[in-house]
């Protein structure tokens, strides 16, 4: 097996044992000595003035009674030939032999200012490894991955390799891990302090709804907006490990990387192993801080340009309105409705295709259906451009259903163990992206149509687990989860308009390695108004509002079966990138009318609410209040939206955050339409919220707070902020 990667660097010689690189208010120092293990003195917030050499010193360690006689420090992956206690980040062997491996360094580089490479070798055994570590010089994120090689004669099968050992600070010791289940997407699971280990795998072949590949270390103080935090994730769309070790002698590490069914790694002499990246961002300044990292991280070095020049289309998507029940003369109607409320897109969704009335037949024939579109999708897409939107079109490219032409000429192309039985799920099967027939004839197909009718979007979704992932016999996870990436990125290069969003069942498919190759990530297939509160919050620890797809669903949820009022449901859509997901034609006047003023008020502050810094703020459990401050602190927009009853008579003042403390602002209340309070005078009325409003200093807004009027659950209140320099 061989994977891309850099070239090897093995003749530079570099005798300075402690090596550190500093950028954007990180500082990583590091150990490596020539014919010594290399490892990671310090990762984490800078210290001024702090070199490499003092922080080894600081760090002596001595003979502990009852263990080894000399120091056990381990290494960058704490290979098993180092001795240290706890587990190894680099599991592999020769048919059982070879396994006791010792990374020594052979040379350090700085490939530029910002960046620091390893070199080392396990010459024994024939093994070379390569750390790399790049530190962002806008946001202090380190990006590091790790490159084992077969230098020996013999298979190396390769078990476990994470992308760093990591050691973390141990007053970081409350675990955030984000987990869920369909429908209900990144939920906060809080471990607190604790002795030992935590271990979190996936084997769903797919990011997971329910593992996260990711997570947030934080001190016992740390909130949203204060105290220290690391934030780490692995950016990879595949299987995936995460383990966090705390161990007895007061050192805690963390490792991240890409699990393998047995034997799918496997390197032949020569060949070599590249990690996913492991990325983490370190905040004194609490949660906020690492997710601004994380965001700015991703708008800049992760994401292709193309979806930054421009602003997020509002979004109209047809699942929820029509489902499998396609009429030509229906879905025109619907668009012209969508147009008439403000939607900037419309998004044609599953059922257009072969034999796809339902979602047990037709997936792999990627033909528009004659029987529901005799005069294919032309009229249609026509009418949509017309209206002034962008069309999209709903593709599940990775699967295919056996009640299907293409399963039934070609059974073997599919995933699959002989003589172990399938898992059956959904109805389908998943396709071997690992051979090049198959990429071939879904890039033929899904490029033919985008040219064919001039589509600018592709919902690509992919619906199930691949629980027995093997081609020819043998684990293929990784080589089908790099075809994927290599499948999109070709028909992007093909395609240079085309935008793409990652779904899976919602928010299964939620990573910075897909966000490679996409444009927008569907968050959950829960359009539910007050539990998207939820899952938007967790998502954004991670990922910036501009990327993450928030619906805006029928009056009665169709997963849960809570109804909703049309302001509520709108406003909690918002905050996001904006779309509807609702058949149209069964809400009434006035109803239409809020959800275009809705719509109108997201397009209005889209910048601010896409560009801006996002902040999480403390508030009750029943409450969820976030906002966006213009990075110059100039504007924001806050969302202060009541979940559910309180105990207390009275709402608690609402305390903003990321103002100018010297700075006057103007405070409007521009959403809802009318005054919410249940009772009246209130504040809305004293301080003319919903006219011109009142000027308070930052310093009063954050410290001081303002009192909300009391409302029912399920309300929305959004407060517009703007500096008014010399206002009285």
């Amino acid at each position: 097996m061989t994977e891309q990667t850099d070239d090897i660097p093995r003749h530079v010689d570099r005798r300075d044992r402690h090596v550190s690189v500093r950028a954007g208010g990180t500082l990583l120092a590091v150990e490596a000595g020539i014919g010594e293990r290399a490892k990671v003195l310090y990762a984490g917030d800078d210290l001024p003035g702090a070199n490499a050499g003092e922080l080894a010193l600081l760090a002596t360690r001595q003979h502990a009674p009852g263990g080894a006689a000399v120091p056990l420090d381990g290494s960058l992956l704490h290979e098993t030939g180092t001795g240290i206690p706890g587990p190894s980040g680099l599991i592999g062997h020769r048919d059982g032999a070879d396994w006791a491996i010792d990374l020594r360094v052979t040379a350090t580089e700085n490939p530029d200012e910002n960046s620091l490479r390893i070199c080392c070798e396990d010459a024994n055994f024939g093994i070379g490894a390569v750390h790399n570590f790049t530190l962002d010089a806008a946001t202090g994120l380190l990006a590091c991955n790790t490159v084992i090689e077969n230098r020996a004669e013999g298979a190396f099968t390769l078990d476990w390799c994470a992308a760093l050992c990591l050691p973390f600070d141990a007053q970081l010791s409350r675990f955030l891990s984000f987990t869920g289940r369909w429908a209900g997407e990144f939920h906060i699971e809080e471990v607190p302090a604790f002795q030992g280990s935590i271990l979190r795998e996936n084997k769903a072949g797919r990011t997971s709804h329910d593992v996260f590949p990711g997570g947030i270390l934080a001190a016992p103080q740390t909130t949203q907006n204060s105290g220290p935090a690391a934030a780490f994730h692995l950016a990879w769309s595949g299987n995936h490990r995460l383990r966090i070790d705390r161990h007895s002698d007061g050192r805690s590490f963390v490792q991240m990387g890409e699990m393998g069914f047995p034997g799918e790694i496997r390197l032949g002499k020569g060949d070599s192993y590249q990690t996913p990246d492991f990325l983490i961002a370190w905040s004194r300044r609490g949660l906020n801080g690492a997710s601004h990292a994380f965001h700015d991280y991703l708008k800049a070095q992760v994401m292709e340009p193309r979806s930054r020049a421009k602003p997020r289309p509002v979004h109209y998507n047809t699942w929820e309105a029509v489902y499998f029940f396609h009429d030509e003369g229906t879905l025109i109607e619907l668009a012209e409705a969508a147009a008439g409320v403000g939607a900037e897109r419309f998004v044609l969704d599953d059922g257009w295709f072969g034999g796809r009335r339902h979602d047990g037949a037709g997936l792999g024939d990627w033909f528009v259906s004659e029987d529901v579109y005799p005069n294919g999708l032309g009229p249609l897409v026509s009418r949509v451009k017309a209206l002034g939107m962008e069309f999209g079109l709903w593709f599940e490219p990775e699967m295919v259903n056996p009640d299907s032409d293409l399963y039934r000429a070609h059974p073997d192309w599919v995933l699959g163990v002989e003589g172990v039985e399938t898992v059956p799920s959904r109805g389908q099967l998943t396709l071997d992206l690992t051979k090049r027939a198959v990429t071939e004839y879904l890039f033929e197909k899904i490029s033919a149509l985008v040219t064919e009718y001039g589509i600018d979007y592709i919902k690509w979704d992919m619906n199930r687990d691949t629980h027995h992932p093997a081609s020819g016999g043998r684990g293929a996870m990784h080589d089908q989860t790099r075809a994927v990436y290599k499948l999109l990125q070709s028909l992007r290069i093909a395609h240079p308009a085309l935008e793409i969003e990652s779904c899976s069942s919602g928010g299964a498919r939620a990573d910075f390695g897909i966000m490679r190759h996409a444009d927008r990530i569907w968050t959950s297939d829960n359009n539910d108004a007050r539990a998207r509160h939820a899952i938007m919050r967790g998502a954004s620890h991670f990922f910036p509002l501009s990327v993450l797809g928030n619906h805006v669903g029928p009056k009665t949820c169709h997963i849960t079966g809570r109804k909703f009022p049309m302001a509520f449901r709108v406003a909690s859509a918002v905050f996001g990138h904006m779309g509807m997901e609702l058949d149209l034609r069964r809400e009434n006047a006035r109803d239409l009318a809020t959800l275009k003023a809705g719509i109108a008020l997201h397009k209005k502050h889209r910048a601010l609410i896409h560009d801006g810094r996002f902040l999480r703020l403390g508030a009750q459990a029943h409450i969820n209040l976030v906002g966006c401050v213009s990075k110059d602190q100039q504007e924001a927009l806050f969302c202060y939206a009541k979940l559910e009853t309180e105990i207390a008579t009275l709402p608690r003042r609402i305390q903003f955050a990321g103002l100018d403390p010297a700075a006057r602002y103007r405070v409007q209340m521009v959403w809802p339409l009318q005054n919410p309070s249940i009772s009246t005078p209130s504040i809305v009325d004293a301080a003319d919220l919903q006219g011109e409003g009142a000027v308070f200093s930052g310093a009063s807004l954050m410290g001081h707070g303002i009192q909300p009027p009391l409302i029912f659950p399920d309300t929305c209140l959004f407060y517009h902020l703007k500096s008014c320099e010399g206002a009285a």
